[in-house]
Order: C-alpha cells, then sequence, then structure tokens
C-alpha cells in the first residue's frame, strides 16, 4: 500500500532527526531477505541502539539533506535498508556486518561518517570502531 502525503513527510522528517544525532550510517541492500530474517537484523539493530529502517530512495535522500549523510544521496539506489548509529559510531558496521556473514543477502552499498562516504568495503573499519 502506498503512503500518503502527510505520511511521507512524517516518514522523511522522522529520518532527518535520527540523522542529525546519529553518529555513523551504513545503506545495505536487502534483496532476498525474508520477513524473518529482517526482523532479526531489526531485532538485533534495537538491542543495539541502531535505528534501521526501510525507505524508499526519494525519500531517504530528502531526509538526509542538511545532515552529515547528505554524502550518501548518490549511493541511494536499489531496494536499501538504512542503519544509523545514535550511542557508539561502530555499532552499525559491527551488526550489518556481522548479519551479512551469516545472511549473504544482506549487501553493504555504502557508509557515511563524519560527512564522507565510504565504500563497502571500509565495513570492517566501521566494525572495529570502538
Amino acid at each position: 500500500m502506498a503512503l500518503r502525503l502527510h505520511d511521507k513527510k512524517a516518514l522523511v522528517a522522522e529520518v532527518n532527526e535520527i540523522a542529525q544525532k546519529a553518529h555513523s550510517a551504513v545503506a545495505a541492500e536487502y534483496r532476498g531477505l525474508t520477513a524473518g530474517q529482517l526482523d532479526d537484523l531489526r531485532a538485533k539493530s534495537r538491542d543495539n541502539g541502531i535505528y534501521l529502517h526501510v525507505v524508499k530512495n526519494t525519500l531517504a535522500k530528502r531526509a538526509v539533506e542538511g545532515t552529515e549523510f547528505e554524502c550518501l544521496t548518490s549511493a541511494l539506489t536499489g531496494p536499501l535498508i538504512l542503519g544509523f548509529s545514535l550511542e557508539d559510531p561502530g555499532a552499525v558496521g559491527r551488526v550489518i556486518k556481522d548479519f551479512a556473514k551469516a545472511n549473504d543477502k544482506l549487501v553493504v552499498k555504502a557508509i557515511a561518517v563524519g560527512g564522507s562516504l565510504y565504500g563497502a568495503a571500509d565495513i570492517d573499519r566501521l566494525a572495529s570502531l570502538p
């Protein structure tokens, strides 16, 4: 079911508010994951202080405007799930990396830290942050 305009505006505002206070972000393609696998990922994320949400790319681009995660805009293509670390900068990297080891359908596409965009290969660096 499609989102109505006021629902879209609310979602953009929510993600923007999270992005304003987040330490790091990861965009990962989730194509092929089951609903149960996504539920497991969401539970692990909640336990580690991570905001995780599937957001349409157009809405995600609007949501990160004016934040240090605006650098993600060019990487927002395809079916993506966005994760933002709210407490520990490396938390989102660790959770996504660990989950991707057991679920090869979750593929990291982009990482953003401190206003800089990094590739998927840098997930190990993000995961190792204290």
